[in-house]
């Protein structure tokens, strides 16, 4: 029988990508991004309604490509104001284009962003959970994280954004005890 931790059991989608996604470790500087962005608009919403909209995001934020993004200007920028199927909030847009300049920047610095956000662990951090109430929304390491991200230039992306991302990359493996995908990390 299969075990998944509490918060994937509302939907399919959220199944989906708890068994597929969640806490699998990338570093591919594209799924990187996405996931930032996405994590970043996910801020005071459900993350059932980010995957709801994920398709939409892909589609209007040209699949993520961040090479194109850090380049959109205020017309693109008000098209995206005025899509009515992706979030609609300027701050939480800008930040995107901001963070995809930013991405850019952490390439020129370090070969590859992830080489720098995977800097801050040595290797993937396993906890031991026995249930969804015992994971922080944010620990030391992701409020050290947003604040050295914060400097170099990134919006939107305080401790609890930036833990939700380190779970999301696998950073952090917070699925608890029981759950059939604690050690299956492909």
């Amino acid at each position: 029988m299969t075990v998944r931790c509490d918060w994937a059991k509302s939907s399919l989608l959220m199944q989906d990508y708890h068994d597929h996604e969640w806490g699998k470790t990338t570093q591919d500087d594209q799924k990187l991004y996405e996931l930032l962005v996405l994590e970043s608009m996910q801020a005071g919403l459900s993350w059932s309604t980010i995957l709801d909209k994920r398709e939409n995001f892909r589609f209007a934020f040209d699949q993520f490509d961040y090479t194109k993004i850090a380049n959109y200007d205020e017309n693109k920028i008000a098209e995206l104001l005025a899509e009515p199927k992706i979030i609609r909030n300027r701050l939480k847009i800008r930040a995107a284009v901001n963070n995809a300049q930013m991405i850019l920047t952490m390439q020129e610095k370090y070969g590859r962003f992830s080489t720098y956000i995977w800097s801050f662990v040595e290797h993937p951090i396993i906890n031991h959970w026995q249930s969804m109430e015992e994971i922080p929304a944010s620990t030391d390491l992701s409020k050290q994280i947003s604040k050295e991200l914060k400097k170099i230039g990134f919006k939107f992306v305080g401790p609890t954004i930036v833990y939700s991302f380190m779970q999301a990359i696998g950073m952090i493996n917070d699925h608890i005890e029981t759950c059939s995908f604690k050690y299956e990390n492909k």
